[in-house]
């Protein structure tokens, strides 16, 4: 018994360059352009999910991601993390897709490859962390989900148990494959890429598609295509105003202590000797 594994990933801007994220001012899309890429963080505990299924039961495991060509260098990570084989679905038509679009690109990237009896996905990304495509990818595919996996048990060729993490404890679900499972955190501990893995990844298949080559609807792809879209940008007044005291200084403290109060402080609540000995 064997299965056929993806894994769909996500390159996040790299936080130590998170200073140099900007909003491009006409279509309010985040410009990632110079920018570092790391593979989401939780999607690396997606990966090592998929890679134990397949040290344990047999099979392969697919990588897939829709992002700039860039993305190659986080498809080779994942290769050398085990995967077998990465898909880069990369297109200028991809760009500024919200949840929806995303979802609906992946999946007919998914079509495009084959079946997959196990689909992985992060919780959620470490930028948008809307935690919206899993549940909106298996409804492309329509098929089973679950989200915030914790835990999970193979049991036959047709069926998984697994625990979705709430907050004071989890459920308990039975789940007919296929599936696709969005994994938290706490489900397992990605394992380190070796140089051996490095060498190999290099050799590994690692295959680009573009718009013209899924059988898609343009309609729903990229910012035309998406349901969500941004309202206006605008830098909140942070500046502080200040007002000028005259007088004796009784005179300015009485100033002071009417502006207090008109401002809501109880000032007859405020021991002002302890707040000074402390």
């Amino acid at each position: 018994m064997s299965f056929n594994i993806a894994v769909c990933i996500k390159p996040v801007p790299d936080p130590s360059h998170y200073d140099k994220i900007t909003i491009h001012p006409v279509n309010k899309t985040i410009t990632r352009e110079g920018i570092p890429t790391i593979i989401n963080p939780v999607d690396k505990n997606a990966i090592e999910a998929a890679l134990q299924v397949k040290e344990k039961w047999g099979g392969k495991v697919t990588v897939i991601t829709m992002a700039p060509p860039s993305a190659e260098e986080n498809l080779r990570e994942a290769l050398a993390m085990g995967a077998d084989e990465a898909v880069l679905l990369t297109d200028r038509a991809f760009a500024g897709a919200d949840t929806w679009a995303t979802s609906y690109t992946l999946a007919q990237g998914l079509n495009k490859i084959g079946h997959f009896d196990l689909i992985f996905t992060g919780t959620e990304s470490a930028d948008g962390a809307t935690s919206q495509v899993p549940a909106q990818l298996a409804q492309w595919l329509k098929i089973a989900h679950l989200w915030n996996v914790q835990q999970f048990k193979i049991t036959n060729k047709e069926e998984l148990q697994a625990q979705m993490k709430i907050e004071n404890g989890y459920i308990e679900y039975a789940l007919k494959l296929p599936a696709l499972l969005a994994v938290s955190r706490e489900c397992n501990k990605p394992r380190y890429t070796t140089i051996m893995g490095v060498m190999k990844a290099k050799k590994k298949p690692l295959i680009t598609y573009t718009a013209d080559d899924l059988d898609l609807n343009k309609d729903f792809i990229g910012l035309k295509g998406s349901p969500t879209q941004p309202g206006d940008i605008y830098t909140p007044e942070l500046g502080r105003k200040g007002q000028e005291l005259t007088g004796e200084v009784e005179e300015i403290v009485a100033q002071l202590i009417q502006k207090l109060r008109a401002a809501g402080l109880n000032l007859e609540s405020w021991n002002a000797c302890a707040v000074g000995r402390e």
